[in-house]
């Protein structure tokens, strides 16, 4: 039986083609893909500003039905032919000690060379990403199951959801009483400020920049926020001191491509705040207006995030599950295989304002 899949076989470049479904053995299986959500890391992946050096499939937001499943790895993962899971795109060996300590995002085995969505396509089976009708999982793919009353569309927002909850949540503490400031207001940015705000925090602030933020900004108290900013019109630090009378004790940053938003975030920090950095700033971009001795004056702790874990998403699924937030509402654009290219442009600016929220639904023609 054939799968079809979208390949990038080099930035602009992204290629269908068509490969056979793997037969499974007794620790593998093979998802049938319901919807995949697409990220900023697809969009610079599309244009080039990251680059793997091979042709793949992309596709690291994934959830899909267990078409075909070997034995051993329908014990092991709990699972069985017709169930619904999320594909965490990271595996983890869960023998080794970044593995045993559930760090398993630094597998020695695995690590970010098999992360789902960035192996080569040269690889057998080749279907290793999400951007495809079928998905290939691996004997140390670790899957979560999506409830039946769950679209399959909102589900794929078990990966950002789980960011906001790992990065605005897990990584600093947060907790009841806390004022937390998110910079970035798209789908990880909304996701962090309303996990923030279901942790117990005080008061939230979320911080966008012009036009192209101007709708994520007005959605933002939906999600929990106290405060939306446009940071190209006000001052955020001085903003939140005049609303709450200081600093935040939490500042979560997600933006990407904006070096000069870790300096804002060590400006609004208050005195011994915890710091979580999780957007890219881009190589050799440096930190327009950070002052380095704010750090050792405001004894703060600066932490970085890499990616999301099983825990987050397993939150994050429950917070989708429950509707505190109206993640379900979100400006959307669905399409299918055929749309991917036009979406990835409009999603790294290049077209019209990028939606909230991208998702493929591979088994459809575009909407």
């Amino acid at each position: 039986m054939p799968a079809d899949a979208l390949v990038l076989e080099a930035p602009r470049s992204l290629v269908r083609r068509r490969f056979g479904v793997p037969d499974v053995g007794e620790d593998d299986a093979v998802l049938r893909v319901e919807a995949c959500g697409l990220c900023g890391t697809d969009h610079e992946l599309y244009t080039g500003a990251l680059t793997p050096g091979f042709p793949f499939v992309p596709g690291h937001e994934t959830v899909g039905t267990i078409e075909s499943i070997g034995p051993a790895a329908a014990e092991r993962w709990a699972v069985d032919v017709g169930d619904r899971v999320a594909v965490e795109c990271f595996q983890s060996c869960r023998r080794c000690a970044r593995c045993r300590s559930e760090d398993y995002r630094h597998c020695e085995l695995h690590g970010l060379k098999d992360m789902y969505g960035m192996v080569s396509a040269t690889r057998a089976p080749s279907l290793w990403g999400g951007f495809a009708t079928h998905q290939y999982l691996a004997p140390d793919s670790m899957l979560l199951p999506i409830p039946d009353e769950l679209d399959p569309v909102l589900a794929v927002a078990f990966n950002p959801v789980g960011a906001g909850v790992r990065w605005g949540v897990t990584v600093p503490g947060t907790g009841p009483g806390d004022v937390v400031a998110v910079l970035g207001c798209g789908m990880r940015g909304l996701a962090a400020a309303a996990a923030a705000k279901h942790a117990g925090a005080d008061f939230v602030l979320v911080t966008g920049a012009g036009p192209r933020d101007r709708e994520r900004l007005a959605l933002a108290p939906s999600f929990g926020a106290d405060l939306a900013i446009d940071v190209l019109t006000h001052d955020p630090a001085a903003e939140l001191r005049r609303r709450t009378g200081g600093g935040a004790d939490v500042v979560v940053d997600v933006t990407s491509n904006a070096p000069q938003a870790f300096g804002q975030a060590i400006t609004i920090a208050a005195a011994s705040a915890r710091v979580v950095v999780a957007g890219t700033r881009g190589s050799g971009s440096g930190a327009p207006g950070f002052e380095p001795d704010a750090i050792v004056y405001k004894e703060l702790a600066v932490h970085g995030a890499l990616g999301v874990d099983a825990a987050a998403y397993g939150a994050a699924i429950d917070l989708l599950v429950a509707g505190t937030f109206p993640f379900a509402d979100l400006p959307r654009a669905v399409v299918g295989l055929d749309g991917v290219s036009d979406l990835l442009m409009t999603m790294a600016g290049e077209r019209d304002v990028p939606p909230v929220h991208a998702v493929l639904v591979p088994h459809t023609e575009t909407l």
